[in-house]
């Protein structure tokens, strides 16, 4: 029986799509909620799955191929055998030399493309271990993790499709050309319109960690055996960040048009570093998690991010935003906003430094702390007591849970 394979039912916010990756090819045995193709959209990464035991008799739209909303992808076949599919793939059949070159003839993945754009590799000399020859990342990290051999000479190669990457050789010098995901577009035209059409400026200020180290020290152990989870530093900044809010209302709103929106809730989004490019998973309604709610949830994001599972859902929405480049040792750095939001708080790396206590100089661990905000909406002053409310209740964490 003839079924047609769709592309999922796209969120009102995202407009298409892009075929990423077909993991089966037609006339290749598919099993029942097995993947068959990835769809890539400016937030996440789809998965299709098999709807019955079969194959795949057409492919109708290919990798790089652009999709909309439930357009059809692939005619499958449910209920016919493997054997059925020689006819459709003799010319491959034919040609048993050219298998190792799978990995080189098939787009690539988003994140094996991003390894291998950073590495200045050559996807063609690296052995895929994948389905029918596909390359993927585990076999782009081992073959980083190799000693690097001696030089030998490029073979000729068939043109590369525009979906991998191309290499052009001038004598030595090399540049590679890689088109970019769908993700890091999506990020590029946000972070251009945020800098294009808000009056965004930054605060900075510091703030002392030793309070929160000290606590961290004296509880991690029997925080981790009570929650399961480790105590980090986020779960502190982010709670103080909605004490702060409740004082500052402009600084949780949004501008839609020429009315303010005050909103009466505190969905905190939290900036993930992806092999996809940065992601910013929603915390739902901070005001009523605690610490451990908020480091478990921190950390199944990031587990999400890293296995490319996070959802649309996950992702959508958010009055506020955190982002910690201290993870990468940033010492200062100026946020971008986050729109509709109208103000990110930007973390950084711990570092000692002398400073003045009660005029003697003490060695401190300090942080430098950064607010962009929009000043269309936030004025300077409130932009500024709101990242001093913000330093002093983390220098005094036990504000946070006495809410003063």
């Amino acid at each position: 029986m003839a079924i047609e394979i769709k592309a999922p039912v796209f969120p009102e916010s995202v407009a298409d799509g892009t075929v990423a990756t077909w993991h089966k090819k037609p006339g290749e045995a598919v099993a029942r909620d097995e993947l068959i193709v990835d769809i890539e959209t400016d937030k996440v990464v789809l998965e299709v799955v098999a709807p019955a035991d079969g194959v795949i008799s057409k492919v109708l739209k290919n990798e790089g191929d652009t999709v909309l909303s439930q357009e059809v992808l692939a005619i499958f076949e449910a209920g016919a055998a493997a054997s059925a599919a020689p006819a459709a793939s003799a010319p491959a059949a034919a040609a048993p030399a050219a298998a190792p070159a799978a990995a080189s003839d098939d787009a690539l993945s988003p994140a094996v493309r991003k390894l291998i754009a950073e590495n200045n590799l050559d996807p063609a000399k690296i052995p895929g271990t994948g389905k029918g020859g596909r390359l993927t990342k585990e076999d782009v990290e081992a073959y980083l993790k190799k000693p690097a051999a001696a030089p030998a000479a490029a073979p000729a190669a068939a043109p590369a499709p525009a979906a991998q990457a191309i290499a052009v050789a001038v004598g030595e010098r090399v540049e590679k050309r890689v088109p970019m995901t769908r993700l890091r577009a999506k990020v590029a035209e946000r972070l251009l319109e945020a800098k294009q059409s808000t009056a965004m400026l930054t605060t900075f200020n510091e703030v002392n960690m030793a309070p929160v180290m000290a606590l961290r020290k004296q509880y991690a152990e029997k925080f981790e055996k009570v929650h399961g989870v480790r105590l980090g530093f986020m779960s502190f900044f982010v709670k103080a960040a909605v004490e702060a809010l409740k004082r500052f209302p402009a600084v949780n709103a949004s501008i839609d048009g020429n009315d303010i929106v005050y909103h009466g809730f505190y969905d905190v989004g939290v900036a993930v570093s992806s092999d996809r490019g940065l992601v910013v998973p929603i915390l739902r309604n901070t005001e009523n998690m605690s610490l451990a709610e908020i480091e478990k949830t921190v950390g199944e994001f990031g587990k999400k991010a890293k296995d490319g599972k996070l959802t649309i859902e996950d992702m959508t929405g958010g009055t506020f935003t955190i982002s910690n480049g201290g993870v990468f040792g940033s010492l200062l750095s100026t946020p971008i906003l986050n729109p509709p939001q109208t103000a990110i708080l930007g973390m950084h790396k711990i570092q000692e430094r002398p400073m003045a206590v009660n005029g003697q100089v003490v060695i401190l661990p300090m942080m430098y702390l950064a607010l962009s905000y929009d000043h269309r909406l936030i004025d300077g002053k409130e932009a500024v007591s709101f990242l001093v409310a913000i330093k002093e209740l983390v220098e005094d964490p036990a504000r946070l849970l006495l809410e003063i």
